[in-house]
């Protein structure tokens, strides 16, 4: 591992038996595996006993709110913190004590952590010149890191002269610098402005589906997640609640709680009203209900996007007529927030493609008619 200044380590890889080993062990098997990681800080519990797998090659994002243990759990990875009981295993190995300097992994921090004394170059080489290359090894590998980052003229310059986007990209040019087996990202683009951010995700993704590296990284942002992961992992109260790829975690939400951070939804108090649906307050909506039983007490979920405009003259399912309460203009949709006297004092929120309004009168006051597909709902028991 490499020091970053002021923040007890920076990016490379282990010189241990690790590095030894890499290239020689590699197997069928996945590349990192938790196994029950517990970590509590006195009394309170950071993490529960958790386990994951993490396949050669992947993308896998840890997504969660403030708190929920997902720093927690890369900081364990990276063997920054000590995990209170589990075991991890890297490529066959166990390295569940071994210190961050004898594990496999290049690390890219949000602050960036590189060395402000150094140049570009300097900084890209620190872990090349660590294990002793030849200095034409070095300049041909610096060389080719920066123009894989896009920065191919900047070796001469210093931290301090480039923007925060420039710095990120030489932070993940050190990071892979030594040939990782992983790469670890703890919130990597959050100090970004959003233009910047957007532009470097899909450069992130580009690179590391072109390195074929496998990737862990933390975040709070949805839409990084949905856009840079092969498979999201929802954490909550230092538990993983569901994972999956990023239109399972989108679509097919296994609880509230993953329903509710992923994406705008509504959600309604109901009952099982038969086989064939759900009451909501005096109305009747169709759709599946397997696995509940006639009376049970249930949530219900709809995302907001999958509230439809439809013709008053249509015989669509699940048609309610509803009165529109608020109107805001996001750009390429409109949100509604709508109100039925079948809901009672419920308010259901919808987008509506600017598209989609032509020729219909959506604005405040009005009376609209909408759909809510069966198969757009989630129903979820409140037992």
């Amino acid at each position: 591992m490499l020091p970053g200044p002021g923040s007890g380590a920076g990016a490379g890889c282990g010189t241990g038996v690790m590095a030894q080993d890499k290239g020689t062990t590699a197997g069928d098997g996945p590349l990192l595996r938790l196994d029950r990681i517990t970590k509590r800080f006195g009394d309170f519990t950071a993490l529960e006993s958790v386990s994951l797998e993490v396949e050669r090659g992947e993308f896998v994002v840890f997504l969660g709110p403030s708190g929920c243990g997902k720093t927690t759990l890369l900081r364990i990875i990276a063997g920054l913190e000590p995990q209170t009981g589990g075991l991890i295993y890297q490529d066959g190995h166990e390295i569940s004590a071994l210190p961050p300097g004898r594990r496999d992994y290049g690390i890219v921090f949000q602050s960036y952590a590189l060395f402000p004394n150094l140049t570009v170059f300097d900084n890209v080489a620190y872990g090349l010149k660590s294990e002793r290359r030849g200095n034409r090894h070095i300049a041909g590998k610096v060389a080719e890191l920066l123009d894989m980052v896009g920065l191919p003229g900047e070796a001469g310059k210093y931290p301090g002269q480039l923007s925060g986007g420039q710095q990120q990209r030489i932070a993940v040019a050190r990071a892979i610098a030594v040939a990782p087996g992983l790469l670890l990202l703890d919130e990597p683009l959050s100090a970004l402005d959003a233009r910047v951010r957007v532009h470097l995700r899909h450069e992130l993704k580009r690179l590391q589906r072109r390195l074929d590296l496998t990737t862990v990284m933390v975040t709070h942002d949805q839409a990084e997640a949905l856009t840079l992961a092969d498979r999201i992992v929802v954490m909550n109260h230092g538990v993983i609640e569901q994972v999956g790829s990023p239109p399972e975690i989108y679509r097919k939400p296994t609880t509230p709680f993953v329903a509710d951070f992923v994406g705008t939804m509504n959600f309604f108090p109901g009952v099982v009203a038969g086989r064939e649906g759900i009451r909501l307050g005096d109305l009747d909506i169709a759709c599946a209900v397997d696995g509940l039983v006639e009376g049970e007490a249930v949530t219900v979920a709809v995302r907001s996007e999958d509230v439809l405009l439809s013709s008053a003259r249509s015989a669509a399912d699940n048609r309610l007529t509803v009165v529109v309460e608020d109107l805001d203009f996001i750009g390429s949709y409109y949100r509604c927030v709508l109100s039925a006297a079948a809901l009672g004092e419920l308010k259901l929120t919808a987008d509506f493609p600017v598209n989609f309004m032509h020729g219909v009168r959506v604005e405040p006051g009005a009376e609209v008619s909408v759909t809510i597909p069966g198969d757009a709902l989630h129903v979820f028991s409140r037992a």
